[in-house]
């Protein structure tokens, strides 16, 4: 059988980025027979419809991993109660041209971590319903919401409160099973699908 690749997407360019010492975190307990790659948005640049026919490089490499991916990960602070905005571009440009979004139907789980006492609810919400526009299902249960942050990780990195961890490795597990599930149903489906993203200029 076949190695399930993950796609994990930090949602912030910050050097000392919790979400990103969570999603190295999740790498490290990656089920057996799964893999995490961590993809990095600094070189996104900001999304232009002008320039959707011809894309730099680092959107198409960008699309070239979303679509090599079995599913994807994401990790996002929270910027203002909402995903980033660095987040919501990475999104914006992979999804263009109309037709050709690298996103649709691809399964993915959603975690997050944050110096509040939300650890990132209110942007997690806000990236589930702009999931929904790529027809993308997503994990449910459980919710890592990492609240306070700067108490759980140590100076390395390290994730050291083993509940969150406990919670990751069932998150892990959750994105697998929908992995599975998703792959019965395209398969019945004879993979016929509809690209919803937006088809509108601005």
């Amino acid at each position: 059988m076949s190695e399930t690749r993950i796609l994990g997407i930090v949602g912030s360019l910050r050097k000392g980025s919790y979400n990103r010492m969570a999603l190295n975190t999740a790498r490290e307990s990656m089920p057996e027979g799964a893999t995490l790659h961590l993809f990095e948005l600094h070189d996104i640049p900001i999304f232009n419809q002008d320039d959707e026919l011809r894309p730099p490089a680092s959107v198409l490499e960008l699309k070239r991993w979303i679509r090599t991916a079995d599913a994807i990960l994401f990790c996002t602070p929270e910027y203002n109660y909402s995903v980033p905005g660095v987040l919501k571009n990475a999104i914006d440009w992979a999804s263009r041209p109309f037709g050709d979004s690298a996103w649709l139907g691809k399964p993915a789980a959603i975690m997050g971590a944050s110096i509040g006492n939300f650890g990132t609810a209110r942007a997690q919400y806000h990236l589930r319903q702009i999931l929904v526009g790529h027809d993308m299902p997503v994990v449910s249960q459980p919710e890592v919401m990492i609240a306070n942050a700067a108490q759980r990780f140590d100076a390395t990195g390290r994730l050291t409160d083993e509940f969150t961890r406990e919670q990751i490795r069932k998150l892990l597990d959750a994105l697998l099973r929908l992995i599975r599930i998703s792959r019965t149903g395209s398969d019945q489906a004879g993979g016929a699908s509809t690209d919803p993203s937006s088809r509108g200029g601005a």
